[in-house]
């Protein structure tokens, strides 16, 4: 993949039209970079995808006039927006259904399978069809299939299923866990709260809180968590058996990134679209 331009002079410059290319100031949801093209979704003003020089263009041909996106991902290289009319498919210019109606919160193409995390709980497609696979009762917002395990965040708190034990372990929280991810072996959830779960590995969750930061979600890159939040994008890190917040880029609050060619990409509720060079972690 190339590496996006985005953050050179004389693209930031201006576009045709003499805006900064980031002019937009929607509340953005997702983002997602793909080749030479970024993709952003906000809720209520559709989905864009932002050439390499600059150029918006909004993705609206056969998706539902009221469809608010809650996830972009790419898989196979088409973009699937998780919608509340359900998961589309964006090929050959126009959106199309997938067969999956339901509120869909993720996406994931694992293995010629597809999942799906929903308000009706997780489903699978196989072969032409969809179908309910596990946490039926709940809305499932996230989840995490490992080789040993398949763990699901839902409205509930979490649900765990051991393949080799073949049993499911559920951990009430009495909070909705929204993303998922795994640091130093601990399971991590962020909540709908704005708080960080953290497993101890014995079938307990810490509830920590950073400050008064409110956290949106969380995502993994090269091994690294990165923390979305009201106050901006932070790194995961660990120092003295705590667990810290270390600062990426402060100012505003950041709902989503992705990262690609060394270039952070973030959505955010009040400034737009930003970038910024990933440093090396030390």
């Amino acid at each position: 993949m190339k590496e996006h331009s985005y953050d050179k002079s004389e693209q930031l410059g201006s576009t045709e039209t003499g805006r900064p290319w980031n002019w937009m100031l929607f509340p953005f949801s997702s983002i997602m970079a793909a080749g030479e093209s970024l993709y952003a979704a906000s809720s209520g003003h559709g989905i864009y995808e932002i050439s390499g020089s600059g150029q918006w263009e909004k993705l609206s041909a056969g998706m539902p006039e009221q469809a608010n996106t809650n996830r972009l991902q790419m898989h196979s290289g088409l973009l699937q927006a998780c919608t509340n009319y359900g998961l589309f498919q964006f090929d050959n210019g126009k959106w199309s259904d997938t067969g999956l109606a339901v509120p869909c919160y993720q996406y994931r193409l694992l293995g010629g399978t597809g999942y799906a995390a929903t308000e009706y709980g997780l489903w699978i497609h196989t072969k032409d069809s969809w179908e309910q696979s596990s946490c039926t009762d709940k809305r499932v917002y996230d989840f995490l299939n490992l080789p040993q395990y398949l763990i699901v965040g839902h409205d509930q708190g979490i649900s765990l299923y051991d393949r080799f034990m073949d049993s499911w372990a559920q951990f009430e929280l009495k909070r909705a866990v929204t993303s998922l991810s795994v640091f130093r072996g601990h399971l991590l959830g962020a909540s709908d709260k704005g708080e960080l779960l953290v497993g101890d590995k014995k079938g307990q969750f810490d509830r920590i809180r950073f400050g008064n930061h409110f956290i949106f979600g969380i995502k993994n890159f090269n091994k690294e968590i990165y923390v979305c939040t009201d106050h901006g994008l932070f790194r995961l890190g660990y120092f003295k058996e705590r667990l810290m917040l270390i600062s990426v880029k402060l100012g505003f609050p950041v709902t989503d990134v992705d990262l690609q060619g060394g270039q952070f990409y973030m959505a955010t509720l009040f400034n737009g679209i930003q970038t910024m060079d990933a440093q090396p972690q030390l």
